[in-house]
Order: structure tokens, then sequence, then C-alpha cells
């Protein structure tokens, strides 16, 4: 939702300020298309986040062109949803599906980012559809690109305020001008982060930027606690970036005559390594590691024991009956069976593969009589 208002007013404001490029590109600028993918964009994320990314991946396999949560996006609204007896999907405009495709190719279509793609072959029909609305590969629409800068805006910002008011994230000593070894300890895990990662980064840019966004602007030197006056200065915080980063954001056309963003670099920089205390304070936080590891045997655990059941009709009573539908249509066809077992998996909450995997472990409290995932 936090997505959606942040697309909705780049797209308004966009519209206002650089009208003329947008009547001259070839293919406009709506903002109800940007909030509907920002609304549509992380549908696919399964449970545990990036760590189910990578097991059901792995699970996948090349066969059935793996896992991917933005690619899952995109099968989830062209055929997993439902509102009509007749079609499968949601039936969204070409636009719409333009503009959920941050990575507009299919796995293996882009050497650059091998590791990303934004639909599978199962949906190459509607992926098609989609692009023809540009006509040229591997290229954003300029929808899907305020998309993922709204979404990069919310990431850096309204996490980060999340993190801060739940005690995670030390916003409060880390704008402390004194408490250097707070900072320290920050940049030293960015860099070595970046590093390990094979990327790059501009050290001096990203300390100065840090510097002058927390220490300069950072109203609280206190954990949170909650008062009014606390919550009052922290959304101002929040508003301020969040009218920063729409503020500094303008349109261009690129060499095709296409609108593209023009984002200063500056800002780009400052939205980077506010998100880089996500990675450092929480994905990265020793306790969540550990407890990442019980949750990759979850998912591979459910990924086996459902795909077992799945070649097994006499087993089918595991999967709800949207799944088993699923199964019966497959005609037997083991990759449409891995895929169906991926959708199902994929499309539980964290509560429900806890609960479905302690049940098909046998440990389960209680008489197993309530339903996990209807």
């Amino acid at each position: 939702m936090q997505v959606s208002q942040v697309g909705r007013r780049l797209a308004e404001r966009l519209l206002l300020l650089d009208h003329g490029i947008v009547e001259s590109s070839s293919t406009g600028l709506d903002p109800d298309v940007v909030e509907a993918a920002c609304l549509a964009h992380d549908l696919g994320h399964p449970p545990f986040g990036h760590i189910a990314e990578e097991e059901l991946n792995d699970f996948a396999g090349n066969e059935i062109d793996g896992f991917e949560g933005n690619a899952q996006s995109f099968r989830i609204v062209t055929r997993l949803s439902q509102h009509s007896t007749h079609h499968r999907g949601l039936d969204l405009t070409r636009a719409t599906l333009a503009a959920i495709l941050k990575y507009p190719w299919l796995k293996g279509n882009n050497p650059s980012k091998s590791g990303k793609w934004g639909a599978y072959r199962s949906e190459q029909k509607n992926f098609d559809f989609a692009c023809e609305l540009l006509g040229k590969a591997n290229k954003r629409t300029i929808e899907a690109e305020l998309m993922d800068w709204a979404d990069d805006i919310t990431y850096s910002v309204h996490d980060l305020e999340d993190f801060y008011r739940a005690g995670k994230i030390p916003l409060h000593l880390l704008a402390d001008r004194l408490y250097e070894r707070e900072r320290r300890f920050f940049f030293e895990n960015v860099f070595e982060r970046v590093d390990r990662n094979g990327g790059s980064i501009d050290r001096e840019a990203s300390i100065e930027a840090f510097n002058d966004l927390v220490i300069g602007l950072f109203p609280l030197d206190r954990p949170y606690s909650g008062t009014w006056q606390e919550r009052a200065a922290l959304r101002n915080f929040s508003s301020q970036l969040i009218g920063r980063y729409i503020s500094g954001t303008r349109l261009k056309a690129d060499g095709d005559g296409d609108c593209v963003p023009a984002i200063d670099e500056q800002l780009r920089i400052e939205v980077a390594i506010l998100k880089e205390l996500t990675w450092t304070y929480i994905i990265e936080a020793p306790a969540l590691v550990t407890k990442q590891f019980g949750q990759r045997r979850v998912i591979r655990g459910l990924c086996e024991i459902f795909f077992e059941a799945a070649n097994d009709q006499k087993r089918w009573y595991l999967f709800p009956p949207y799944y088993r539908d699923s199964l019966k249509q497959s005609g037997g066809d083991p990759k449409i069976m891995k895929r169906t077992v991926v959708d199902f998996v994929a499309g539980m909450t964290e509560n429900q593969a806890l609960a479905m995997f302690a049940r098909l472990s046998g440990l389960e409290a209680g008489t197993g009589l309530h339903e996990i995932v209807p």
C-alpha cells in the first residue's frame, strides 16, 4: 500500500511537470497503471522471503524455469488469480501487465542479469502481449520504472521507520555525532558485503550522503518509546525524505523517444545507503540467519512431501481442491505437477507453511481438524 501511494504521487506529479515529454512519448503515462503495478509487484513473494525463493528455485530447476518472485507475481495475475469463470487470471490491461514487469525478459534472455526474470515460459503468451507495448527487448515501460523507484523509496524510508520503531535499527545512535563507533560498524558491514558480492559503491559519497541525512535530519536521540512527540517527529522525518525523493524525480526522453526517469545521482546514493541499514541490522542479523536455516528446511521439506504426493494420485487429498484440479488437468506431466507444487508452497503464508510442515511431520498437537490452507 505504501509503495502504491508513493508510485501514484510520483506519476501524478510528473504528468503535471513534464506533460510535454509524456505527450511526445510512444506510450504515455497513467497513474492508475503505476498504482496497480505497485500493488501487484510483490504478490509472488513466498513465505520467508528470499531464502524461500532460493529453495523453490533449486527445487523447480531449469526444466520449468525455476522460481523467481517477480515471475511468480506475473503468473499470479495472469493465471492463478480468478475473477471470472470465462478465463484465467485478472484480465489486466496490456499497460498494467507491462508495468508489473520489473524484469521484462524470460529466464536466460538477459545475460547481464541472469538471476532475475519477469515471467515463466508457461505464461509466454501473456508476456509477449505485454511486451508488444514497447516492441523492444528487455526494456521497461515508464510505469514499470516508476513502480521500481517507488519500491526503492518505500524500502529505504518506511521500512527504516518501522524497524526503528521496533528497536531493531539504532537510528538514534547512528545520528549521534559523538557515537562514531556505531557508524563505523555500519559502514564496515556495508563495504564488506558489497565486496563479497562483487559489487561496487562510491564509499566517500555514500558516507557523506548518510551523514547528511541521518546526522543532519534524524530528530530523535533515544530509542523509540511511542510518545506523541516521538511519533510526530518520526512521521515528519519520513515525510521529508519521501517528499525529497518524489520532488527530485523528473522525466526525460531517451534515444528512442520514450519517457524514462531522470533521478539525481545524489538521491540514488541516498536511497541505496538507507536500504543498506535493513541489510545490516535485519537481514544479516545473527538471530535471523539461524532462524532462516530452519525456514529453509521447512520449504525444502514441503516441496519434497508434496511432490511425492503429486506423483501418487492416492495422496492428492493432501492438496486443497484448487491444486487438486491442477493435478487432474496436468495429464501426468511431471513439469506441470512440479509447478503446481511450487505454486502451492509459494502461495502459503509463513504461519501456514510452519503449521503445514508440523502437521505433515507429525509434530502438530491437537486434533488437526482445522484447515491450514483452505
